[in-house]
């Protein structure tokens, strides 16, 4: 955990994110907490996760998603070095 990140604040919010029950509730939640285009970058940096995930390549990846290499190699970092974030959410969301 990224202790320069960790504050009673943080706590609140993800506590709060915890606390919605369904999907249309994270829209309402989200759609006020956010803007159009912070929520459309982390709706891509998720898709873009789940293709790394599936071991598609680059290329197809930035075709598909519209991504920059850059954010496709950032999020690449993330799955390989990071915090298992996304590690957690994509097994627990996995089709199967």
């Amino acid at each position: 955990m990224n202790s320069k990140l960790k504050d009673i604040h943080m706590d609140a919010l993800f506590e709060g994110i915890l606390s919605l029950g369904s999907v249309e509730e994270c829209y309402n939640f989200f759609e006020d907490l956010c803007t159009i285009t912070e929520l459309r970058a982390m709706a891509q940096r998720f898709q873009v996760a789940k293709m790394l995930d599936e071991g598609q390549i680059y290329s197809d990846i930035v075709r598909e998603t519209g991504a920059s290499t850059a954010t496709i190699s950032r999020v690449n970092k993330c799955l390989v070095y990071g915090t298992d974030g996304y590690r957690t959410v994509l097994d627990r969301t996995k089709e199967g």
